[in-house]
Protein backbone atom coordinates (compact mmCIF):
# COMPACT_ATOMS: atom_id res chain seq x y z
CA UNK A 1 0.00 0.00 0.00
CA UNK A 2 1.69 3.25 -0.82
CA UNK A 3 1.73 5.37 1.56
CA UNK A 4 0.87 9.45 2.35
CA UNK A 5 3.56 11.92 2.05
CA UNK A 6 3.59 14.79 4.97
CA UNK A 7 5.56 17.39 4.06
CA UNK A 8 6.37 19.48 6.87
CA UNK A 9 6.25 18.63 10.71
CA UNK A 10 4.21 21.40 12.59
CA UNK A 11 1.33 20.96 14.36
CA UNK A 12 -0.81 20.71 11.34
CA UNK A 13 1.15 18.01 9.48
CA UNK A 14 1.96 15.82 12.91
CA UNK A 15 -2.33 16.08 13.46
CA UNK A 16 -3.07 14.59 10.16
CA UNK A 17 -0.58 11.97 10.61
CA UNK A 18 -2.04 11.38 13.54
CA UNK A 19 -5.35 11.00 12.05
CA UNK A 20 -4.58 9.12 9.11
CA UNK A 21 -2.84 6.64 10.91
CA UNK A 22 -5.41 6.12 13.39
CA UNK A 23 -7.53 4.76 10.19
CA UNK A 24 -4.73 2.71 9.54
CA UNK A 25 -3.85 4.67 6.34
CA UNK A 26 0.20 5.03 6.27
CA UNK A 27 2.04 7.91 6.47
CA UNK A 28 5.41 8.97 5.85
CA UNK A 29 6.46 12.71 7.53
CA UNK A 30 9.63 14.62 6.36
CA UNK A 31 10.47 17.46 8.20
CA UNK A 32 13.27 19.72 6.54
CA UNK A 33 14.75 20.73 9.96
CA UNK A 34 15.91 18.89 12.99
CA UNK A 35 13.11 18.20 15.59
CA UNK A 36 9.33 18.54 14.94
CA UNK A 37 6.22 21.05 16.36
CA UNK A 38 6.78 24.08 13.99
CA UNK A 39 7.49 27.53 16.55
CA UNK A 40 5.62 25.35 19.32
CA UNK A 41 8.24 24.58 21.50
CA UNK A 42 8.66 24.29 25.55
CA UNK A 43 11.52 25.20 27.43
CA UNK A 44 11.90 23.59 31.38
CA UNK A 45 15.11 25.06 33.36
CA UNK A 46 14.44 23.95 37.00
CA UNK A 47 10.79 25.25 38.16
CA UNK A 48 10.67 28.15 35.09
CA UNK A 49 8.73 27.27 31.36
CA UNK A 50 9.34 29.49 28.69
CA UNK A 51 7.17 28.99 25.57
CA UNK A 52 8.99 29.71 22.78
CA UNK A 53 5.94 30.28 20.66
CA UNK A 54 2.08 29.37 21.31
CA UNK A 55 1.11 29.66 25.00
CA UNK A 56 -2.51 28.44 25.21
CA UNK A 57 -4.82 26.49 22.44
CA UNK A 58 -8.69 28.28 22.66
CA UNK A 59 -11.30 25.12 22.42
CA UNK A 60 -13.22 26.80 19.63
CA UNK A 61 -13.55 23.51 17.93
CA UNK A 62 -15.00 19.88 18.88
CA UNK A 63 -12.44 18.77 16.65
CA UNK A 64 -9.42 19.87 19.21
CA UNK A 65 -11.34 18.09 22.08
CA UNK A 66 -11.34 14.64 19.85
CA UNK A 67 -7.89 15.08 19.13
CA UNK A 68 -6.71 16.00 23.19
CA UNK A 69 -9.22 12.96 23.85
CA UNK A 70 -7.79 10.24 21.31
CA UNK A 71 -4.49 11.51 22.50
CA UNK A 72 -5.23 10.14 25.89
CA UNK A 73 -4.16 14.11 27.15
CA UNK A 74 -6.93 14.76 29.10
CA UNK A 75 -5.50 14.71 32.15
CA UNK A 76 -2.50 16.71 31.30
CA UNK A 77 -4.62 18.94 30.04
CA UNK A 78 -4.52 22.40 31.93
CA UNK A 79 -7.36 25.15 31.53
CA UNK A 80 -6.58 28.43 32.38
CA UNK A 81 -7.62 30.29 35.67
CA UNK A 82 -9.75 32.89 36.90
CA UNK A 83 -6.56 35.23 37.06
CA UNK A 84 -6.54 35.49 33.35
CA UNK A 85 -9.84 36.39 32.67
CA UNK A 86 -8.99 40.14 32.36
CA UNK A 87 -7.74 41.57 29.15
CA UNK A 88 -5.63 44.91 29.17
CA UNK A 89 -4.92 47.39 26.62
CA UNK A 90 -2.33 50.02 27.09
CA UNK A 91 -3.45 53.62 26.69
CA UNK A 92 -1.71 56.94 28.31
CA UNK A 93 1.29 54.39 29.14
CA UNK A 94 -1.49 52.49 31.83
CA UNK A 95 -2.68 49.02 31.14
CA UNK A 96 -6.82 49.65 31.14
CA UNK A 97 -8.90 46.61 31.52
CA UNK A 98 -10.97 45.96 28.39
CA UNK A 99 -14.82 46.14 29.12
CA UNK A 100 -16.60 42.35 29.05
CA UNK A 101 -20.15 44.10 29.02
CA UNK A 102 -22.12 46.60 27.58
CA UNK A 103 -22.12 48.34 31.00
CA UNK A 104 -18.57 48.37 31.40
CA UNK A 105 -17.67 49.50 27.65
CA UNK A 106 -20.04 52.64 29.01
CA UNK A 107 -18.33 52.99 32.04
CA UNK A 108 -14.67 52.31 30.63
CA UNK A 109 -11.65 55.10 30.74
CA UNK A 110 -10.81 52.73 27.32
CA UNK A 111 -12.89 54.93 25.15
CA UNK A 112 -13.55 58.94 25.26
CA UNK A 113 -17.49 59.33 24.93
CA UNK A 114 -17.32 60.56 21.47
CA UNK A 115 -15.66 57.37 20.66
CA UNK A 116 -18.49 54.96 22.73
CA UNK A 117 -21.13 57.20 21.02
CA UNK A 118 -19.72 56.12 17.55
CA UNK A 119 -19.13 52.53 18.35
CA UNK A 120 -23.17 52.47 19.21
CA UNK A 121 -24.01 54.03 16.01
CA UNK A 122 -22.84 50.86 14.46
CA UNK A 123 -26.36 49.32 13.78
CA UNK A 124 -26.71 52.30 11.56
CA UNK A 125 -24.46 51.93 9.01
CA UNK A 126 -24.69 50.54 6.00
CA UNK A 127 -22.55 48.08 4.06
CA UNK A 128 -19.58 47.91 1.82
CA UNK A 129 -20.04 48.14 -1.16
CA UNK A 130 -19.88 45.01 -3.52
CA UNK A 131 -17.06 43.74 -4.56
CA UNK A 132 -14.54 46.17 -2.77
CA UNK A 133 -11.71 44.63 -0.44
CA UNK A 134 -10.98 46.88 2.67
CA UNK A 135 -8.55 46.74 4.87
CA UNK A 136 -9.78 45.74 8.58
CA UNK A 137 -8.27 48.98 9.58
CA UNK A 138 -10.98 50.48 6.56
CA UNK A 139 -13.70 48.37 7.63
CA UNK A 140 -13.41 49.56 11.02
CA UNK A 141 -12.72 52.93 11.00
CA UNK A 142 -15.55 53.12 8.56
CA UNK A 143 -18.12 50.88 10.94
CA UNK A 144 -16.80 51.93 14.03
CA UNK A 145 -14.37 55.04 14.59
CA UNK A 146 -11.08 55.54 14.20
CA UNK A 147 -10.64 55.72 18.14
CA UNK A 148 -12.11 52.10 18.54
CA UNK A 149 -9.62 51.03 15.70
CA UNK A 150 -6.96 52.79 17.02
CA UNK A 151 -7.51 51.53 20.81
CA UNK A 152 -9.40 48.03 19.77
CA UNK A 153 -8.07 46.44 16.85
CA UNK A 154 -4.74 48.08 16.45
CA UNK A 155 -3.57 46.24 18.96
CA UNK A 156 -5.90 43.11 18.27
CA UNK A 157 -4.32 42.80 15.16
CA UNK A 158 -0.56 42.85 16.68
CA UNK A 159 -1.60 40.55 18.83
CA UNK A 160 -3.40 37.43 16.37
CA UNK A 161 -1.13 38.38 13.17
CA UNK A 162 1.66 40.59 14.12
CA UNK A 163 0.19 42.69 11.25
CA UNK A 164 -1.00 46.30 10.35
CA UNK A 165 -4.35 47.01 10.37
CA UNK A 166 -4.13 48.62 7.00
CA UNK A 167 -2.70 45.89 5.09
CA UNK A 168 -4.42 43.12 6.76
CA UNK A 169 -7.85 42.07 3.88
CA UNK A 170 -11.03 42.09 6.25
CA UNK A 171 -12.26 39.67 4.11
CA UNK A 172 -9.40 37.22 4.58
CA UNK A 173 -7.97 37.73 7.92
CA UNK A 174 -10.96 38.22 9.22
CA UNK A 175 -14.03 36.58 7.28
CA UNK A 176 -16.65 36.08 10.17
CA UNK A 177 -16.30 40.04 10.87
CA UNK A 178 -17.07 40.33 6.50
CA UNK A 179 -19.87 37.84 6.14
CA UNK A 180 -21.68 39.07 9.68
CA UNK A 181 -21.59 42.92 7.88
CA UNK A 182 -22.93 41.38 4.28
CA UNK A 183 -24.98 38.72 6.09
CA UNK A 184 -27.05 41.32 9.26
CA UNK A 185 -25.79 44.98 7.69
CA UNK A 186 -24.81 45.37 11.86
CA UNK A 187 -21.94 43.09 13.37
CA UNK A 188 -23.89 43.84 16.81
CA UNK A 189 -27.10 42.35 15.27
CA UNK A 190 -24.85 39.46 13.39
CA UNK A 191 -22.85 38.40 16.59
CA UNK A 192 -26.29 37.95 18.58
CA UNK A 193 -27.79 35.97 16.04
CA UNK A 194 -24.94 34.41 15.13
CA UNK A 195 -24.32 33.03 18.24
CA UNK A 196 -27.56 30.67 17.69
CA UNK A 197 -25.69 29.19 14.94
CA UNK A 198 -22.56 28.10 16.93
CA UNK A 199 -24.12 27.08 19.32
CA UNK A 200 -26.03 24.49 17.12
CA UNK A 201 -23.09 23.64 15.35
CA UNK A 202 -20.96 23.01 18.24
CA UNK A 203 -18.23 26.10 17.08
CA UNK A 204 -17.50 28.25 20.12
CA UNK A 205 -16.29 31.81 19.27
CA UNK A 206 -12.77 32.93 19.88
CA UNK A 207 -13.32 35.12 22.51
CA UNK A 208 -15.44 32.79 24.13
CA UNK A 209 -13.53 29.99 24.47
CA UNK A 210 -11.61 28.50 26.70
CA UNK A 211 -8.22 28.07 27.08
CA UNK A 212 -5.78 25.37 27.89
CA UNK A 213 -2.29 24.32 27.84
CA UNK A 214 -0.93 21.30 29.45
CA UNK A 215 1.11 20.58 33.12
CA UNK A 216 4.14 20.59 31.00
CA UNK A 217 3.50 23.52 28.21
CA UNK A 218 2.71 22.77 24.98
CA UNK A 219 5.77 20.77 23.87
CA UNK A 220 3.51 17.85 25.64
CA UNK A 221 1.28 17.45 22.34
CA UNK A 222 3.66 17.47 20.65
CA UNK A 223 5.95 14.97 22.06
CA UNK A 224 2.84 12.69 22.32
CA UNK A 225 1.88 13.10 18.48
CA UNK A 226 5.61 12.47 17.93
CA UNK A 227 5.34 9.07 20.16
CA UNK A 228 2.66 7.92 18.48
CA UNK A 229 4.21 8.26 14.90
CA UNK A 230 7.07 6.46 15.73
CA UNK A 231 8.89 5.44 12.73
CA UNK A 232 6.97 7.17 10.74
CA UNK A 233 8.43 10.73 10.69
CA UNK A 234 12.04 11.57 8.87
CA UNK A 235 14.11 14.74 10.44
CA UNK A 236 16.38 16.57 8.60
CA UNK A 237 14.79 15.80 5.09
CA UNK A 238 13.91 18.56 3.20
CA UNK A 239 11.79 17.64 0.15
CA UNK A 240 12.63 19.73 -3.60
CA UNK A 241 10.50 17.93 -6.13
CA UNK A 242 7.20 16.20 -6.17
CA UNK A 243 6.48 14.14 -9.27
CA UNK A 244 2.92 13.05 -10.31
CA UNK A 245 2.95 9.93 -12.22
CA UNK A 246 -0.29 8.26 -13.72
CA UNK A 247 -0.91 5.59 -9.97
CA UNK A 248 0.20 8.37 -7.47
CA UNK A 249 3.26 10.26 -6.50
CA UNK A 250 6.90 10.46 -6.01
CA UNK A 251 8.73 12.67 -3.53
CA UNK A 252 12.46 13.34 -4.24
CA UNK A 253 14.20 14.19 -1.28
CA UNK A 254 17.84 15.26 -0.84
CA UNK A 255 20.85 12.97 -1.67
CA UNK A 256 18.71 10.47 -4.68
CA UNK A 257 16.26 9.02 -2.61
CA UNK A 258 12.77 9.16 -3.13
CA UNK A 259 9.39 8.04 -1.83
CA UNK A 260 6.15 6.43 -4.34
CA UNK A 261 3.19 7.63 -2.51
CA UNK A 262 -0.53 7.48 -3.12
CA UNK A 263 -0.84 11.22 -2.29
CA UNK A 264 0.76 14.49 -1.05
CA UNK A 265 -0.09 17.01 1.99
CA UNK A 266 1.98 20.19 2.17
CA UNK A 267 1.98 21.11 5.46
CA UNK A 268 4.38 24.35 4.64
CA UNK A 269 4.22 27.81 5.26
CA UNK A 270 3.86 29.45 2.08
CA UNK A 271 7.21 30.58 1.02
CA UNK A 272 8.69 26.75 1.13
CA UNK A 273 5.85 25.74 -0.69
CA UNK A 274 6.81 28.26 -3.59
CA UNK A 275 10.02 26.87 -3.63
CA UNK A 276 9.04 23.49 -4.80
CA UNK A 277 9.49 22.06 -7.77
CA UNK A 278 6.24 20.33 -8.90
CA UNK A 279 5.66 18.25 -12.15
CA UNK A 280 2.83 16.83 -14.05
CA UNK A 281 -0.09 17.38 -16.32
CA UNK A 282 -0.11 20.35 -16.64
CA UNK A 283 3.23 21.61 -14.15
CA UNK A 284 2.16 23.83 -11.33
CA UNK A 285 3.37 27.01 -11.08
CA UNK A 286 3.41 28.06 -7.51
CA UNK A 287 6.69 30.79 -7.23
CA UNK A 288 4.40 33.75 -6.53
CA UNK A 289 3.70 32.00 -2.81
CA UNK A 290 6.69 33.73 -1.88
CA UNK A 291 5.25 37.23 -1.92
CA UNK A 292 3.14 36.71 0.83
CA UNK A 293 4.57 38.15 3.74
CA UNK A 294 6.03 36.63 7.19
CA UNK A 295 7.48 39.64 9.40
CA UNK A 296 10.09 38.68 11.88
CA UNK A 297 8.51 38.07 15.59
CA UNK A 298 11.03 38.21 18.69
CA UNK A 299 9.66 36.40 22.00
CA UNK A 300 11.16 37.28 24.90
CA UNK A 301 10.32 35.35 28.37
CA UNK A 302 11.53 37.13 31.63
CA UNK A 303 11.16 36.14 35.36
CA UNK A 304 10.95 38.31 38.39
CA UNK A 305 10.50 38.48 42.04
CA UNK A 306 6.81 39.03 42.68
CA UNK A 307 8.04 42.02 44.66
CA UNK A 308 9.63 43.03 41.68
CA UNK A 309 6.33 43.75 39.36
CA UNK A 310 4.01 46.74 40.73
CA UNK A 311 0.99 45.21 38.58
CA UNK A 312 -1.13 42.23 39.59
CA UNK A 313 -0.72 40.73 36.52
CA UNK A 314 -3.94 40.03 36.91
CA UNK A 315 -5.12 38.85 33.62
CA UNK A 316 -4.27 36.96 30.17
CA UNK A 317 -1.96 39.91 29.22
CA UNK A 318 -2.09 42.93 27.73
CA UNK A 319 -2.06 44.71 24.01
CA UNK A 320 -0.09 47.53 22.93
CA UNK A 321 -1.65 50.27 20.67
CA UNK A 322 0.99 51.56 17.66
CA UNK A 323 0.19 54.93 18.97
CA UNK A 324 1.37 54.58 22.40
CA UNK A 325 5.06 54.40 20.92
CA UNK A 326 6.49 51.14 22.85
CA UNK A 327 8.88 48.67 21.32
CA UNK A 328 6.72 45.28 22.52
CA UNK A 329 3.55 44.46 20.71
CA UNK A 330 2.51 42.96 23.96
CA UNK A 331 3.03 40.35 26.62
CA UNK A 332 1.03 37.34 28.12
CA UNK A 333 1.42 37.08 31.83
CA UNK A 334 2.38 33.80 31.43
CA UNK A 335 2.46 32.54 35.24
CA UNK A 336 -1.49 33.97 35.72
CA UNK A 337 -2.44 31.80 32.89
CA UNK A 338 -1.12 28.73 33.82
CA UNK A 339 0.67 26.85 36.86
CA UNK A 340 4.40 25.42 37.03
CA UNK A 341 5.24 28.47 34.89
CA UNK A 342 7.56 30.14 37.43
CA UNK A 343 9.09 29.44 41.37
CA UNK A 344 6.98 30.16 44.00
CA UNK A 345 7.27 33.87 44.73
CA UNK A 346 7.64 34.56 41.30
CA UNK A 347 6.19 35.77 38.08
CA UNK A 348 7.23 35.45 34.12
CA UNK A 349 5.83 37.48 31.20
CA UNK A 350 6.32 36.65 28.00
CA UNK A 351 6.30 39.94 25.35
CA UNK A 352 6.39 40.16 21.74
CA UNK A 353 8.58 42.49 19.09
CA UNK A 354 8.51 43.06 15.62
CA UNK A 355 5.62 41.96 13.63
CA UNK A 356 4.46 44.17 10.45
CA UNK A 357 5.02 47.30 13.26
CA UNK A 358 9.07 47.13 13.78
CA UNK A 359 10.33 44.01 11.84
CA UNK A 360 14.15 45.40 12.24
CA UNK A 361 13.74 45.32 16.59
CA UNK A 362 12.61 41.27 16.16
CA UNK A 363 16.42 40.82 14.33
CA UNK A 364 17.99 42.19 17.12
CA UNK A 365 20.76 40.75 19.42
CA UNK A 366 19.18 38.79 22.27
CA UNK A 367 20.51 40.79 24.83
CA UNK A 368 19.55 43.74 23.42
CA UNK A 369 15.90 42.40 23.06
CA UNK A 370 15.95 41.75 26.74
CA UNK A 371 16.93 45.44 27.47
CA UNK A 372 13.86 47.09 24.89
CA UNK A 373 11.57 44.55 26.99
CA UNK A 374 12.47 45.51 30.41
CA UNK A 375 12.23 49.35 29.72
CA UNK A 376 8.60 49.17 28.31
CA UNK A 377 7.88 46.72 30.83
CA UNK A 378 8.80 49.06 33.66
CA UNK A 379 7.23 52.04 32.40
CA UNK A 380 3.75 49.90 32.23
CA UNK A 381 3.90 47.08 34.66
CA UNK A 382 6.14 48.68 37.11
CA UNK A 383 8.66 46.07 36.94
CA UNK A 384 12.22 47.11 38.51
CA UNK A 385 15.33 44.70 38.97
CA UNK A 386 16.72 42.52 36.86
CA UNK A 387 14.97 39.16 35.47
CA UNK A 388 15.73 35.90 37.46
CA UNK A 389 14.74 34.06 34.06
CA UNK A 390 15.13 34.90 30.95
CA UNK A 391 14.67 33.04 27.48
CA UNK A 392 14.80 34.88 23.90
CA UNK A 393 13.40 33.28 20.53
CA UNK A 394 13.60 34.51 17.24
CA UNK A 395 11.44 33.56 13.97
CA UNK A 396 12.53 35.22 11.37
CA UNK A 397 9.91 34.61 9.37
CA UNK A 398 6.38 33.64 12.18
CA UNK A 399 3.13 34.85 10.83
CA UNK A 400 1.29 34.65 7.40
CA UNK A 401 0.03 38.00 6.53
CA UNK A 402 -3.58 38.15 4.95
CA UNK A 403 -3.44 41.11 3.40
CA UNK A 404 -5.53 42.95 1.01
CA UNK A 405 -5.02 40.54 -2.40
CA UNK A 406 -4.12 37.51 -0.44
CA UNK A 407 -6.78 35.80 -1.50
CA UNK A 408 -5.43 35.04 -5.13
CA UNK A 409 -2.84 33.34 -3.00
CA UNK A 410 -5.48 30.85 -1.56
CA UNK A 411 -7.15 30.85 -5.07
CA UNK A 412 -3.48 29.19 -6.35
CA UNK A 413 -3.57 27.05 -3.47
CA UNK A 414 -6.80 25.81 -3.65
CA UNK A 415 -6.46 25.29 -7.60
CA UNK A 416 -2.85 23.40 -6.60
CA UNK A 417 -5.33 20.40 -5.19
CA UNK A 418 -8.44 20.70 -8.38
CA UNK A 419 -5.72 20.32 -10.59
CA UNK A 420 -3.25 17.65 -9.38
CA UNK A 421 -4.89 14.81 -8.07
CA UNK A 422 -3.96 13.65 -4.73
CA UNK A 423 -2.12 16.67 -3.74
CA UNK A 424 -3.34 18.62 -0.74
CA UNK A 425 -2.44 21.72 0.99
CA UNK A 426 -2.96 22.47 4.87
CA UNK A 427 -1.93 24.87 7.70
CA UNK A 428 -1.64 28.11 8.66
CA UNK A 429 -0.26 29.46 4.93
CA UNK A 430 -4.47 29.01 4.05
CA UNK A 431 -6.50 27.95 6.65
CA UNK A 432 -6.35 30.43 9.65
CA UNK A 433 -3.08 31.84 11.91
CA UNK A 434 -3.80 30.51 15.70
CA UNK A 435 -2.85 27.03 16.54
CA UNK A 436 -6.71 26.04 16.74
CA UNK A 437 -6.98 26.81 13.16
CA UNK A 438 -3.90 24.52 12.56
CA UNK A 439 -5.61 21.39 14.20
CA UNK A 440 -8.55 22.00 12.34
CA UNK A 441 -6.92 21.75 9.29
CA UNK A 442 -4.91 19.10 9.79
CA UNK A 443 -7.94 16.99 10.90
CA UNK A 444 -9.89 18.24 7.89
CA UNK A 445 -7.02 17.53 5.50
CA UNK A 446 -6.51 13.96 6.73
CA UNK A 447 -10.55 13.39 5.84
CA UNK A 448 -10.25 14.80 2.63
CA UNK A 449 -7.52 12.25 2.05
CA UNK A 450 -9.22 9.70 3.36
CA UNK A 451 -12.19 10.72 1.11
CA UNK A 452 -10.32 10.87 -1.95
CA UNK A 453 -8.15 7.14 -1.48
CA UNK A 454 -11.93 5.98 -1.13
CA UNK A 455 -13.02 7.02 -4.74
CA UNK A 456 -9.52 5.51 -6.28
CA UNK A 457 -8.40 2.49 -4.67
CA UNK A 458 -5.61 1.89 -7.09
CA UNK A 459 -3.59 4.85 -5.56
CA UNK A 460 -3.71 2.91 -2.24
CA UNK A 461 -5.26 -0.89 -2.45
CA UNK A 462 -8.19 -2.31 -0.48
CA UNK A 463 -8.66 -0.55 3.00
CA UNK A 464 -9.92 -2.43 6.03
CA UNK A 465 -11.13 0.59 8.05
CA UNK A 466 -13.65 3.71 7.43
CA UNK A 467 -11.40 5.98 5.86
CA UNK A 468 -14.03 9.11 7.17
CA UNK A 469 -11.93 10.99 10.16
Amino acid sequence: MKPVAIIGGGITGLTAAFWLKSRDIPVRLFEGGDRVGGVIQSVRRGEYLAECGPNSILETSPVISDLIRALGLGTRRVYSGPLAENRYVVRGGKPLVIPSSPGGFLRTPLFSFPAKMRVLAEPFIGRAPEGVEESIGQFVQRRLGREFLDYAIDPLVAGIYAGNPQMLSVTQAFPKLHALEQRYRSLFVGQFLGAKERKRSGQVSKQDAKKFSFDNGLQVLIDTLQSRLEGEIQTGAPVHCLRRGEDGWTVDLDHGAALECGAVLLALPSHKMAALEILGTPPLEIASLSEVQYPPVASVVLSFHRADVAHALDGFGMLIPEKEGFNILGSLFSSSLFPGRAPEGEVTITSYIGGARHPSLALKKADELVELTLKDLGTILGVRGRPTFQHVAVYRQAIPQYNVGFGKYRALMNAMELKAPGLFVAGHARDGVSLGDSMVSGHNAAGKIGAFFASNPTHFGNLQHPVTV
